[in-house]
């Protein structure tokens, strides 16, 4: 990692486990049971091959008895023979919080080092079901797309809600206007769709287009990164090869937030923040100013905290902030790489700071795997049922279209059960913004020795929410903690223990603690 590394070598208490890094590796958490390596300043990946999309991460691990560690640059770390090692060129120490669960160290390593904001993303994030035209019409939305789009959620009986035209909806990367080609008028597009009640997101990246007529006006003006040569850098990323703006120059952060503006003068309500992923930005790059990789990638998100209607996949710290952070793009699989990675990764963006998650698109934003697959209809439930307890619930997929009948009534009960529980969500949400804490927590955040139960999930704390994870199941375990706990489906819960309970394709498990 660097020439002069320091090694800080934690002993592990017993039983002691261990939350951070990265959300990514969230199906690893928590740590401390088996061997583990992280390095917070790379993105790893195969050589000559493209790295996946990442995720949040942070230079931060708190542990379930108490103890934190945290440093305002990336590090890296792994856990083996009972020991923490952690490698960066300085000594990083760990701090002991007042108190010796894990909510104790969670909530003083917040305060210390990324303190809340007060504010929260725009309300609607919550209180409105997000439609993202992605799965539906990828690399080519229209004006008659969109609106026809919009009009199918509301004849299905869907809720009007926040409403994100996805890639290429401009003429090149890095001109922010509406392509006139696919979007005639779009003022009237945006008037109506606001009529409807919905709100309208536009997707972007850091990215601008090779020899278009912004490129040269940015480059000319000195507002592209370059390379270590000194040359304008050219990075391929997934759509494939670009210039990447200088974010570490106040002049193109100031130019990409002029375009916004013009943007929402028009009638956008805001902004998908794509991009910014750590492997855009070389160690060896020559930015305006000295910045690392970890650093552009902050500066990305610092510019959405300008735009209460937004969201970001890729984020570097920023805890505390008023970003609605998503998983990276999920393909449509039952296993660890699918939907079984939600509830670890979501609760994994609580443990770092980030409070307003949402668990990818329903069904799953990974094109290519759910066009290959088709739409897996039960799947398709079981990942509704989970975001509508998630602080914010996305759909792609139109669900009238490839649901039946059966399928689409359990998709609008996970909605109906959504609006049951919206004055908690919005309650968890402005307490979030206040104190830190996340809305959705691992149930040894309230219940230590809990720790390694993370196919369940708290609401606040005192509902638990326990989805259906696996395919063809009809009932599931659930860990209940000491209490006196009341079913969904009226039982009466003396714990602790831990039940099987019947999860026919129209039932979420719940459980809420009585006072």
């Amino acid at each position: 990692m660097t020439t002069n590394t320091t090694h800080t070598v934690i002993n592990q208490l017993p039983d002691e486990h261990w939350w951070g890094g990265r959300v990514a590796d969230g199906r690893f958490m928590p740590y401390g049971t088996s061997e583990f390596h992280c390095n917070l300043a790379t993105w790893q990946h195969q050589p000559g091959q493209l790295p996946e999309a990442s995720n949040q991460s942070a230079p931060l691990l708190v542990s379930t008895k108490g103890r934190y560690v945290w440093d305002e640059h990336p590090f890296e770390f792994s856990f083996d023979d009972n020991t923490l090692v952690i490698q960066a060129d300085h000594a990083i120490d760990v701090h002991q919080s007042a108190g010796s669960t894990l909510r104790d160290a969670y909530l003083e390593a917040c305060q210390e080092h990324f303190p809340p904001s007060g504010d929260t993303p725009a309300l609607e994030m919550f209180s409105k079901p997000q439609y993202n035209t992605w799965i539906e019409m990828p690399y080519h939305p229209t004006q008659q797309g969109v609106l026809a789009y919009a009009d199918s959620m509301i004849e299905a009986g869907m809720p009007a809600g926040v409403l994100m035209i996805d890639d290429k909806w401009s003429p090149d990367y890095g001109n922010w206007t509406f392509d006139p080609a696919a979007f005639p008028d779009p003022k009237a597009m945006l008037d109506q769709l606001h009529a409807q009640g919905f709100n309208i997101i536009v997707w972007l990246v850091p990215f601008v287009s090779p020899d278009s007529a912004v490129f040269r006006e940015l480059e000319a003006n000195g507002l592209m990164l370059q390379d270590k040569h000194g040359r304008t850098a050219i990075r391929r990323w997934w759509n494939g090869l670009s210039a990447v703006l200088d974010l570490s120059n106040p002049a193109a952060c100031a130019w990409i937030r002029t375009k916004l503006d013009a943007l929402r003068a028009l009638g956008v309500d805001g902004f998908k923040f794509d991009g910014g992923d750590l492997y855009d930005f070389h160690l060896d790059d020559r930015p305006y100013r000295p910045m690392t990789s970890n650093d552009m990638c902050e500066q990305w998100a610092k510019i959405g905290t300008g735009y209460p209607f937004n969201e970001f996949r890729a984020c570097w710290k920023m805890g505390g902030q008023p970003l609605a952070q998503r998983l990276q793009d999920k393909p449509a699989a039952w296993d660890e790489t699918g939907i079984q990675s939600l509830i670890p990764e979501m609760l994994a963006q609580g443990m770092i700071g980030h409070a307003f998650v949402c668990p990818d698109m329903i069904g799953g934003g990974e094109v290519n795997s759910t066009k290959h697959s088709g739409v897996d209809q039960e799947f398709f439930v079981r990942y509704a049922q989970i975001a509508a307890l998630a602080p914010m619930m996305q759909f792609s997929v139109a669900p009238s279209r490839v649901l039946n009948d059966e399928h689409l009534k359990a998709v609008r009960q996970a909605l109906d059960i959504r609006e049951q529980y919206l004055p908690t969500i919005l309650q968890l949400a402005n307490h979030a913004a206040q104190t830190g804490e996340p809305i959705i927590r691992p149930m040894a955040y309230h219940f230590p020795g809990m720790d390694e139960v993370t196919d369940q999930f708290m609401l606040g704390s005192d509902t638990i929410v326990a989805p259906c994870l696996e395919r063809g199941a009809q009932a599931r375990d659930v860990a209940i903690p000491a209490g006196r706990w009341h079913s969904d489906a009226g039982q009466i819960i003396e714990g602790p223990t831990v039940i099987h309970t019947a999860c026919p394709i129209d039932r979420l498990p719940r459980f809420t603690r009585e006072a």
